[in-house]
């Protein structure tokens, strides 16, 4: 088992890590406070390669792995956790396109996608429908042979107003998650329309809406293979979708980590440096030792999904879980570490928290988590 990084991997890990330095740190916090969705450096990291990290080659994408792009999201993300994981999710629905559509739909979006031309989100969550998602209402009524008409509403979606496609689940079938059908809705589509931003607590650099269809006519060719393998395709999306978001955390609690150890050389407190206190060494050997564990679990489930080895749902939750709870709480014990400084905007520490606060919940809250395991350990053990 070998741990080490590919002379390859350590390329295209310093690729981001420039770029997120160089372009992302010195304006992630005016993106914040201005809740400011930064296209342009958006197309940027695409032109680098990172609009389709995992879309294969053959079809205009990187064909890179899923641990490749753990390595990538974690050192954007410790810069900015929020673009980051906008990317994440245009990352997500270009394979979802590469993997599921028919060869006319990859050839209508997907260029434009891995370029950055078209940015894209993916709807899934309603407001009725969040955890159970198989109980989601949003249905599309054949209109003949030719269109969907379409009614419903989906809630929490990044890039609400601003992406250019919306993978969308929606009911075409019967009231059960075979009834669900994966379909791409364009932005201009006649009854398509969306809620106003949503003031969040974080995540401020990628606007958050509802997504409303109200007689919504969509044509049949926008459906990403047969009907009622949308929720299937949904699950297989959220795998990796899990790992991704599992590595922005990483990347927010790097950042962090490294803040508070600068921040311990240089502070002094009763006449001493605060390293040479040994509860706050302890403190630091603990968020070091616990980042790289976390670290470990999400390499590890990445390369089960790459390899598609039987438990790599499992792994996936598993990583999902314990990165995101412990990166925030790295980032929380940074903050208390600055003390009050650590509350000041000007310290950077309060965003990673506030960012980082929201992975616990989406790509399936952590204790949706826990009844994945759960489940796969049962039947492991039948």
């Amino acid at each position: 088992m070998d741990f080490g990084l590919t002379e390859d991997q350590r390329a295209f890990q310093r690729t981001a890590r420039d770029f997120a330095r160089a372009i992302l740190a010195p304006q992630a916090g005016r993106w914040d406070e201005d809740k400011h969705f930064p296209a342009e450096e958006l197309r940027e990291a695409c032109q680098l390669g990172f609009g389709g990290i995992y879309v294969p080659e053959e079809f205009g994408g990187t064909g890179l792995s899923r641990l490749d792009a753990a390595l990538i999201f974690e050192e954007l993300a410790y810069a900015d956790p929020s673009t980051t994981a906008f990317l994440t999710i245009h990352n997500m629905v270009a394979y979802m396109i590469a993997r599921f559509g028919n060869d006319e739909q990859r050839a209508r979006w997907l260029a434009d996608i891995i370029a950055g031309d078209k940015f894209v989100s993916y709807a899934l969550t309603e407001p009725g429908s969040g955890s159970d998602a198989a109980a989601l209402k949003t249905r599309a009524v054949a209109e003949g042979n030719a269109h969907y008409k379409v009614n419903g509403s989906k809630a929490f979606i990044s890039g609400g107003g601003r992406s250019d496609l919306y993978v969308t689940m929606m009911r075409t079938g019967d009231d059960t998650a075979r009834g669900i059908s994966c379909v791409v809705v364009e932005k201009g589509t006649a009854g398509l329309s969306f809620g106003k931003p949503e003031n969040k607590m974080g995540w401020n650099s990628q606007p958050t809406t509802l997504v409303n269809f109200q007689d919504c006519v969509v044509p049949v060719a926008n459906r990403l293979g047969p009907e009622g393998e949308g929720f299937k395709y949904a699950m297989m999306g959220l795998d990796g979708g899990r790992i991704n978001i599992a590595a922005c955390s990483l990347g927010g609690a790097q950042a962090c980590l490294d803040a508070a150890l600068a921040y311990a050389k240089e502070r002094r407190a009763f006449g001493k440096s605060l390293t040479d206190f040994q509860a706050l060494q302890f403190k630091l050997a603990d968020m070091a030792t616990e980042l790289e564990a976390a670290r470990l679990m999400v390499h590890r489930a990445a390369v089960a999904l790459d390899n598609g080895e039987p438990d790599a749902t499992m792994r996936c939750a598993m990583a999902k879980r314990y990165a995101t709870d412990i990166c925030f709480h790295i980032c929380d014990e940074a903050l208390q570490l600055h003390g009050g400084y650590g509350y000041i905007k000007d310290y950077q520490i309060e965003r990673f928290v506030r960012d980082l606060r929201v992975h616990r919940i989406l790509e399936g809250t952590n204790e949706i988590m826990r009844v994945i395991i759960a489940r796969k350990l049962l039947e492991a053990a039948a």
